[in-house]
């Protein structure tokens, strides 16, 4: 039958950790040499800190269309397939980029790629954590993805020295990884057409979540939603791209290119066992286990960007460890406040915000780089201070209210949910 499982939760999701591992080799091992290609171009680190900056909103300002159409349609597959496969094709393109401005392109239309599929694979991942456990099941894939991130710029540290530095090998042989990736999403497919049910069969997990919302309703998030979106987007605000510190390693004279990518590498390791440190934790402290995000942002750029070689490896590792949780436990953390008929929504909302967070705050970093490291210190730490009062907040309003309001007016429908996720 077409709506039945024949795949375990735990194995859905270790297979879609292995998908996401063969398009991090892809899209981390070009992220990993970002900066030093926009260089090579003649970008200046504003235009660096711009063009990642515009590159991390498009990957998440889109999800505002994205998540809801993927929740009409309930088609999740789709909408994961078709942004893999344009992932797929930007990277090998951008190792040929002649210009600065087709460079600028491609970056961001691989992000566009991850704005396509992120919803409707987080909503897809969160059905199946209904029954691993959120913060588990988030950080064994994020663990997984991870690797491919460790392996992806290593792969192109490989090929840049194999090459006396040629981008263009460098990056079309990702295309092979790219490949597999998509062969195992459609395979993948054929094993849970339907990952809903992972979370209908596991309701009782979560009694307090509402069945499917009516149709022609108009959801409002609850406000806990939007506080902890501030929260997130303070710390995003606060959070150099890795373009913008691999600038600095770089054009300051701190590391060759070739060397780069293996900081790289380090640092997606890092990312990896910090999701799954902080994934264990939050199943069993809650959202407590973030207010370690703040404090590692605020350190992040007092290393980072400094002169001596063993500070900025140990910044660079640091935004590792941020990443680690940003990318794992933020998101087990929307599944748990959201009900599951729409939360692709949410999580496009959720990433709407953070994307206008990326947009300012990889301006600003550029900005505050190129004028004064001290002031770059400075208003980091005055941003992560408001996320903490954010969280505090928060923390404070964990018992959340979750509207739906039909299309005809005078119909309203208030439903009152006690959360203590």
């Amino acid at each position: 039958m077409r709506n039945s499982l024949r795949i375990g939760a735990w194995r859905f999701v270790a297979t879609f950790g292995v998908v996401s591992l063969l398009a991090d080799i892809v899209y981390e091992g070009a992220r990993s040499v970002t900066g030093p290609i926009l260089a090579v171009l003649g970008a200046t680190a504003i235009v660096v800190g711009v063009v990642t900056g515009i590159g991390e909103a498009a990957a998440l300002l889109l999800r505002l269309v994205s998540g809801p159409l993927a929740d009409r349609s309930r088609r999740f597959w789709a909408w994961a397939i078709a942004g893999y496969t344009l992932t797929v094709i930007a990277v090998p393109a951008l190792g040929f980029a002649q210009t600065l401005a087709v460079a600028a392109v491609l970056i961001i239309l691989e992000r566009v790629g991850k704005a396509i599929r992120s919803p409707a694979k987080d909503a897809m991942l969160s059905f199946a954590t209904a029954q691993t456990g959120r913060g588990k099941g988030f950080a064994v894939h994020e663990a997984i993805d991870q690797f491919g991130a460790v392996l992806g710029p290593l792969l192109v540290a490989e090929m840049l020295a194999l090459t006396g530095v040629q981008y263009g090998p460098a990056l079309a042989v990702l295309a092979i990884p790219g490949i597999a990736a998509l062969g195992l999403l459609f395979w993948l497919r054929s094993r849970a057409p339907q990952p809903e049910l992972f979370e209908s069969r596991s309701r009782p997990q979560t009694p307090h979540l509402p069945d499917d919302v009516p149709a022609g309703t108009r959801v409002r998030l609850p406000s806990a939603f939007w506080i902890y979106a501030g929260f997130s987007a303070a710390t995003v605000t606060g959070f150099a791209t890795f373009g913008l510190i691999s600038f600095h390693m770089v054009e300051g004279g701190i590391l060759a290119p070739a060397i780069v990518p293996v900081v790289y590498a380090a640092v997606m390791l890092v990312d990896a066992l910090v999701a799954l440190a902080t994934g264990w934790i939050y199943d069993r402290i809650g959202p407590r286990v973030l207010l370690a995000l703040p404090v590692l942002c605020a350190v992040i750029p007092v290393l980072a960007f400094g002169d001596a070689m063993w500070a900025v490896a140990a910044g660079a590792l640091l935004w590792g460890a941020a990443l680690g949780i940003q990318e794992s436990t933020l998101r087990a953390t929307i599944a748990d406040l959201i009900p599951p008929s729409y939360r692709a929504t949410a999580y496009g909302v959720y990433a709407a915000v953070l994307g206008v967070a990326a947009a300012i705050g990889g301006a600003l970093a550029g900005v505050l780089y190129t004028e004064s490291l001290t002031a770059l210190v400075v208003v980091t730490a005055v941003i992560q201070a408001a996320a903490l009062i954010f969280f505090a907040v928060f923390l404070s309003r964990r018992k959340l209210v979750v509207e739906t309001v039909p299309e005809e007016p005078g119909q309203t429908t208030d439903e009152r949910i006690d959360n203590d996720a």
